[in-house]
């Protein structure tokens, strides 16, 4: 699988996931947090589907 997320980008994407996962346990306790699972797991992965659709590339080596 090739990457196409550059390194602020997947920081930025494990960042927000994790905040989106917290509301799970303190905030408003509901189950919309686990949205985060999303941009924590391509954030970690490296590779986003959508990007791949519209052709984004935000990393700066091709792997």
């Amino acid at each position: 699988m090739t990457k196409n997320e550059g390194t602020i980008d997947r920081a930025l994407r494990v960042i927000v996931g994790l905040v989106l996962l917290s509301l799970v346990f303190i905030g408003p306790q509901t189950m919309w947090g686990l949205i985060g699972i999303v941009p924590l797991a391509t954030g970690l992965i490296g590779n986003c589907p959508l990007y791949s659709i519209l052709g984004i590339n935000t990393c700066s080596m091709k792997s």
